[in-house]
């Protein structure tokens, strides 16, 4: 073969990889950002409320929003929000009754002095994406965030169901008490209680997967549920300090 021919192969050769490349499907990513771009943030509020079922509203806001970190994960290619979580910390309020947290419970017991503290709520994502990698890049991005602004403690509500009429809610409450709860000197007080009753049901097998998460990190909960109607769950306080933070988690804020 002359070295025409040789070259004119290769050009062919080079032009059948360069088909295949564009025919190729792309790939779907999913990226995690903080988000101020006001469009985005409804499309997020929008997310939330379809996440939460909120059949009464197609948008969920409140005025923390106004002041919160919006995290946000998206699909690459549709560039459909999958993820989501609000984060309020102390450099964004004046006083710790400004977090979400103190609007349900008397946080001040729990509050250190000169400490720096993160709140994570709202956390919502797609039940199509609920293989483990939308929350991973929630957890990256809040550990990041975390050891930039040297944050010491992480705090927020979880809630628990009460679709049933909160029997199961009861009983994972008290599961939480006998295993989970801080010491008494580090409890908030909520301001609706949930009624105490003894139950027959083993708590532990219904306790939420994101408040599953956050006791396998090495997070407690601070004393007794908040009743809350509006969204018909029972939410409790979670605080984990950052040195106790399990040794598997620890990727997340390297």
């Amino acid at each position: 073969m002359t070295m025409t021919g040789l070259s004119q192969e290769r050009v062919q050769q080079a032009a059948v990889q360069n088909i295949g490349s564009l025919t190729k499907p792309l790939e779907s990513k999913l990226v995690a950002s903080f988000s101020n771009d006001p469009d985005e943030i409804y499309r997020a509020q929008v997310f939330r409320a379809n996440v939460f079922n909120l059949t009464e509203t197609n948008q969920d806001k409140d005025p923390f929003d106004d002041i919160c970190l919006h995290l946000i994960v998206k699909d690459s290619l549709s560039n459909s929000i999958v993820g989501y979580s609000r984060i309020i910390t102390s450099d964004l309020i004046s006083s710790p009754a400004e977090f979400y947290t103190a609007s349900e419970f008397d946080i001040a017991p729990i509050i250190q002095p000169h400490s720096r503290y993160m709140e994570i709520g709202r956390t919502s994502v797609d039940p199509n994406f609920r293989s483990g990698a939308v929350i991973g890049l929630l957890w990256s991005k809040i550990g990041q965030y975390m050891n930039e602004h040297k944050i010491d403690y992480l705090m927020g509500c979880a809630s628990i169901s009460m679709q049933d009429g909160g029997a199961k809610a009861i009983s994972v409450v008290n599961h939480l008490r006998e295993n989970h709860f801080t010491n008494n000197e580090l409890r908030a007080t909520p301001r609706i209680p949930l009624p105490q009753f003894d139950i027959d049901i083993d708590g532990k097998q219904h306790i939420p997967a994101l408040l599953k998460t956050y006791i396998r990190m090495g997070a407690k909960v601070c004393g007794e549920a908040f009743l809350d109607r509006d969204f018909n769950v029972a939410d409790v306080v979670i605080l984990l300090a950052k040195k106790d933070i399990k040794a598997r988690y620890l990727r997340h804020f390297a």
